[in-house]
């Protein structure tokens, strides 16, 4: 599902752009392309320290979009690309995929578990 070249801009420094929908319209939040990690079911795991209207906004609306790109790898038109995700979300606050995320980050309060149905080159 999700192709080589976007797990190639994971390995590298950037910034990771989360949107979800709230009731006053789109809420952005940011996280680091470094953070991003996968489960053994395939879903995207994300440490979430506060995220507190993210994780608001999810449990009334669970779709979720994510941009990440990197200027060091190569892009559809030269230097640098960047991705769309799209998929649903969950907060995760117990189990196997919120201890992976604990692991690596102690100070996560819950992970931020998401379902990719689609993965978009941009640039």
């Amino acid at each position: 599902m999700f192709p080589e070249k976007a797990l190639e801009v994971l390995k590298h420094p950037g910034v990771v752009a989360i949107a979800t929908q709230g009731e006053d319209g789109p809420h952005l939040v940011n996280t680091w392309n470094s953070y991003l990690q996968f489960s053994e079911e395939g879903w995207m795991l994300i440490p979430a320290g506060y995220m507190h209207e993210t994780e608001t906004n999810i449990s009334k609306d669970n779709r979720i979009l994510l941009t990440i790109g990197s200027h060091e790898v190569q892009g559809k038109l030269g230097a640098g690309t960047g991705f769309l995700i799209k998929g649903t979300a969950e907060f995760l606050y117990a189990g196997a995929s919120f201890e992976q995320v604990k692991a690596r980050y102690p100070w996560a309060r819950a992970a931020l578990a998401v379902k990719v149905t689609s993965v978009t080159q941009t640039l």
